[in-house]
């Protein structure tokens, strides 16, 4: 990629002494030499002792070993791609480990080097380094999507475990970007879309700012070449109309900085292709509307300079309100901090400049690699360099002990990697930095997950707000908890953050299984007695029945006892299936059917014992459970359960024509259910009630159902257009088909109502 500095081109080059930028046109040459050779990456190792030196060289004899034969797409041999990895991993100061993984990241995959080869070669450190870094080629997955979500959930969590991980696949990803003309385009647009949908964003989460603008800058000319072509064209005639202006702001900064007396370094900036399309794209502007192209960099000696600095600026040209932001006072959540501040230029353009320190622009441009740029040099790291990206590295695992599935891990994981932020306060002024949309729920959660579970409210700036509230910069959140809450499965409507998302979804899991297992238990326990036997004792002291257990769940393919009567509450076992083959193992140890426990009486004394083969329904079973919504049955109807695969039991009213056409076709998974005496809580039918149309009618209604004691769960009026009378569809809360009744007199009797009926099937 170019990487040219705007400094060196517009500036003097006696104040241009910082890292350089990438400044307009990618690919035209790389970003510094790369190692081509063993012997110029040497060069770059001064930092090592002889005794890593000496185990890189034996890593790269190794690799080059592997590699032997092998050449790329281009026809160079496959051993100058190791190699210039290793060199960006260099110009970063990693240690040897991480060379050493850098020279051999695809010796496993590529070369079927085994792991312990590389343990026993180069040591357990190294192996792991390497190991992070292969990609799952070898499995069988269903699809392409499947097995790029495994090889990132493999790489992201090895990278929680040691960040060197993601630095080396960066400096990894980014020479394949540099060098990858000489692929097929389709192929070229794949990895594009993907660099920029999920490294260019990781390398922006960890402050590695450099490899962030050139990966996003590659991405954009291999996914749209004629749009970065014609824009690059534009940057190069805007920066001759615009040299005069910059040699004279510069001169304006310099004399400014000079008269105050203060020592600072100043260098020109100009915004990435990339950057000046996504503008354009997102304010839906042209290039010639886009006006902060070019900006400036100040760096000085301390952070208090940092703000006499801003002082001088502001004296020198005026300010553009609203355009000043603190990252010093308040960092961005990868650790980069600095002064914001755009000015209107002589001419009346804006032009942004940023002020830190030096150690603020080692950080800025390396991140998280600054950590080992600072320990090369033997200069003390900054804290921020030490604690960059740890937060959200250990959010990784937190996510990944509550998700399995590897395609929705990284569906979390992309959530966190958008940069946009908004900085809130906890009441006691601790500051936590959420993306942009955040909710009470998500700083919820990110406080803990007990917090998260158990809200019921939030206070924003001390007034009440609802949940799905977005928070913005500077508000200040109390979260209001109850023992007894639980997370609402709503909440996954609203949540921005993956630690919200995984946890919110394992809670509901978890409860969904402890549902299932006693609605399994029920079940079996049912079928067991019509099999004349009790249920054998899940106490795993009692040994004889936990060996039994132990036998059943193994011939039913799971892997113990709560697993089996979890699946047979979802429905993916038959109990009646499985109580046979309790019966047959019980009668080989001398076990007889009972009479009594045949012909048990309705009224058992043991709560838990289903009566006469009936489940029973009393709305306080949760997910495992569920009302079918094409009959939407209540206390009173005559009801059926069907016991789908997966799904839990679904309760349908008898008479229910899905039901049957159901039945039909699969006879043995109908279950007899029946109503408790006392439900717990109220059940949702429909009502079709048609109205006089005309003013007020809906409050009528509303009315008339309130009188009755009756709660409305959701409305419909149909899509027709009203004419003299209009169809309402409601969703009712009644305790049972008495009172329904009530409720349906209660609006034939009022105004305007013509007539009021239930919905049925």
């Amino acid at each position: 990629m170019g990487i040219r500095s705007l400094a060196a081109e517009l500036l003097p080059s006696a104040l241009t002494g910082l890292p350089r930028f990438a400044l307009g046109k990618a690919a035209e040459q790389p970003a510094a030499p790369e190692a081509a050779t063993f012997a110029a990456l040497a060069d770059k190792l001064g930092y090592l002792s002889k005794a890593e030196l000496k185990q890189v060289r034996e890593a790269y004899k190794f690799a080059d070993e592997a590699h032997l034969g092998q050449f790329r797409a281009s026809g160079e041999p496959y051993i100058t791609h190791p190699l210039a990895v290793a060199g960006l991993c260099a110009d970063w100061k990693l240690d040897a480990q991480a060379i050493m993984a850098a020279l051999m990241h695809d010796a496993m995959e590529d070369c079927g080097v085994g792991k312990a080869e590389l343990i026993e070669r180069f040591g357990a450190a190294t192996a792991d380094l390497v190991d992070g870094l292969t990609k799952l080629d070898k499995l069988q997955f269903n699809t392409r999507e499947e097995s790029q979500a495994e090889s990132f959930r493999k790489m992201l969590l090895a990278m929680a475990r040691d960040v060197r991980v993601i630095l080396v696949k960066l400096a990894d990803r980014l020479h394949n970007m540099r060098t990858m003309n000489a692929m097929a385009p389709a192929k070229r647009g794949r990895i594009a879309r993907e660099t920029l949908e999920i490294y260019a964003p990781i390398a922006h989460r960890l402050g590695l700012n450099q490899t962030y603008r050139e990966l996003q800058e590659l991405s954009f000319e291999h996914l749209h070449p004629w749009r970065h072509a014609v824009l690059s064209k534009a940057v190069q005639r805007s920066r001759g109309y615009r040299r005069d202006l910059v040699d004279r702001v510069h001169k304006d900064v310099g004399r400014a900085f000079a008269a105050a007396r203060m020592k600072v370094q100043i260098a020109g900036r100009e915004k990435t292709i990339y950057s000046i399309y996504r503008k354009m794209r997102e304010k839906h502007t042209s290039f010639a509307q886009v006006n902060d192209i070019f900006g400036f960099r100040i760096v000085v000696g301390d952070v208090l300079e940092c703000y006499t600095a801003l002082g001088v600026l502001h004296q020198l040209y005026k300010p553009v309100p609203g355009r000043f932001k603190d990252y010093i006072a308040i960092p961005k959540a990868n650790g980069y901090q600095s002064l914001h501040t755009t000015l209107v230029s002589p001419l009346g353009t804006a032009i942004e400049f940023q002020i830190r320190t030096e150690a603020m622009h080692a950080v800025a441009e390396a991140g998280i690699a600054a950590h080992w740029m600072y320990k090369a040099k033997d200069v003390r790291d900054p804290k921020e360099a030490q604690r960059l990206g740890t937060i959200w590295l250990q959010s990784l695992l937190d996510i990944q002990d509550e998700t399995r599935d590897a395609a929705e891990f990284l569906e979390h994981v992309k959530v966190d990697l958008y940069p946009d932020a908004v900085y809130v306060f906890t009441p006691k002024s601790k500051i936590l930095a959420l993306p942009r949309g955040a909710t009470p729920v998500d700083f919820a959660y990110a406080i803990h997950s007990d917090v998260g579970h158990h809200t019921v409210a939030a206070k924003v700036n001390g007034e009440a707000v609802a949940l799905r509230t977005e928070l913005k910069s500077g508000d200040v959140v109390e979260i209001v908890t109850a023992p007894n809450a639980k997370p609402n499965p709503a909440w996954l409507n609203f949540v921005r953050t993956g630690r919200a998302r995984s946890k919110i979804r394992h809670h509901l899991k978890t409860m969904e299984a402890e549902e299932a297992r006693a609605l399994g238990e029920k079940l079996l326990a049912q079928a067991l007695r019509a099999e004349g036997l009790p249920m054998p004792s899940a106490d795993p002291a009692d040994e004889d029945a936990a060996a039994l257990w132990q036998q059943v769940a193994r011939w039913a393919g799971n892997r113990h006892r709560a697993e089996l009567m979890t699946d047979i509450g979802q429905g993916r076992k038959i109990a009646t299936i499985v109580a046979k083959r309790v019966a047959q193992l019980l009668a080989e140890r001398g076990a007889r059917p009972d009479a009594v426990t045949l012909t048990l009486g309705r009224y058992a004394s043991d709560d838990n014992a289903p009566t006469q083969g009936l489940v029973t329904i009393d709305g306080s079973e949760g997910a495992s459970v569920q009302m079918a919504t094409c009959c939407r049955p209540i206390p009173g109807d005559a009801i059926v359960g069907y016991l789908g695969r997966g799904e839990g039991l679904t309760v349908h009213t008898a008479e229910c024509g899905v039901a049957r056409r159901l039945k039909e076709r699969d006879s043995e998974r109908w279950l007899p259910v029946e109503w408790a005496e006392e439900p717990t809580r109220p059940f949702e039918t429909g009502v079709q009630v048609l109205v006089e149309n005309g003013k007020g009618v809906l409050a009528r209604v509303a009315s008339a159902i309130s009188g009755a004691e009756a709660d409305i769960t959701h409305i419909a009026m149909g899509d027709e257009k009203a004419g003299e009378t209009v169809e309402l569809k409601l969703l009712l809360a009644v305790r049972d088909r008495l009172h329904l009744a009530d409720v349906l007199r209660a609006l034939k009797r009022a105004p305007s109502v013509l007539r009021a009926q239930r919905i049925k099937p």
